[in-house]
């Protein structure tokens, strides 16, 4: 895989996050087949790419409630 440029990404955060300044991810959209996730706290910081369609599996593992939530 080539190194993406995310210098220009359109990152947002992701609905799943919490409110309380914590355990805040970003995702970028724009990629197509690959999903881009980084911290919000550390937005200089490095980030993930997911296979999109891992990416969906995580997702609605998560809706489904298949991960713990209290930690």
């Amino acid at each position: 895989m080539t190194n993406l440029d995310l210098d220009a990404a359109a990152w947002r955060k992701s609905s799943y996050s919490g409110d309380n300044g914590g355990e805040c991810i970003e995702v970028a959209p724009g990629f197509p087949g690959l999903v881009p996730v980084r911290d919000s706290k550390d937005p200089s910081g490095p980030a993930l790419v997911f296979p999109a369609a891992a990416w969906l599996a995580f997702v609605e593992g998560v809706r489904a409630g298949d991960f713990p939530t209290d930690c």
